[in-house]
């Protein structure tokens, strides 16, 4: 897939919108120790993250679980997961430190300004209520010129996607996130990629960078 078109989502007030309005706490308290895209996908962002990331930097995994994806031979700093649910992050190997943070309830980051080098967002950024005030303080948390990686794929919690992830197509939401950054205002060198491997899940990436 080619990602060269000029093209824009208009985001609306029913953008955000989910089958299930419940409070998010409740649909995440019970842990979920499952892959949520199989293993050839996994791999590939474990390609990305290669790409991207290098040795003894600080990682933000955001919206993290019990697993994270990031290469094993990577020596990285620090790596700190914020997520729905303590048990699926505790059992996270690759996590140094961890926190349960609810971004549906609380965009804002509990983190300093540039305490990271890189933020990560795997196959999980359909589920953001307001992704544009927390895109915007990621780039708070960044570094400059720091890389922010999303990820995603046809998988999801279909009650609590939003309504613009279900009514677009896998080429569209690439689109979607990249209005996404360019309303937060602090990104640039926004690049979108398909990084799908031969068969099996779907698996396409948005990579950029704090201005």
């Amino acid at each position: 897939m080619r990602f060269d078109k000029k093209y824009k989502i208009q985001l609306t007030d029913s953008t955000f919108r989910r089958m299930d309005e419940a409070p998010d706490d409740q649909f995440y308290r019970i842990p979920r120790f499952v892959s949520h895209i199989d293993p050839d996908a996994i791999d590939r962002v474990t390609e990305l993250y290669r790409e991207y990331l290098s040795a003894d930097t600080a990682v933000l995994d955001l919206m993290s679980s019990w697993l994270s994806h990031l290469p094993e031979e990577l020596a990285l700093g620090r790596v700190v997961g914020l997520g729905m649910n303590d048990r699926e992050m505790a059992r996270n190997p690759q996590l140094d430190q961890w926190v349960v943070h609810d971004l549906n309830r609380e965009p804002s980051l509990p983190f300093i300004d540039g305490e990271f080098d890189a933020v990560l967002i795997c196959v999980s950024i359909d589920y953001l209520t307001d992704p544009v005030a927390v895109l915007r303080d990621a780039g708070r948390v960044l570094k400059p010129d720091a890389p922010l990686i999303i990820t995603y794929s046809n998988r999801y919690f279909e009650s609590k996607a939003t309504a613009a992830w279900l009514y677009l197509n896998d080429e569209q939401r690439a689109y979607l996130i990249k209005t996404f950054l360019e309303e937060a205002g602090c990104y640039r060198q926004i690049e979108l990629m398909d990084r799908s491997p031969p068969c099996g899940d779907p698996l396409f990436a948005v990579v950029a960078r704090v201005a």
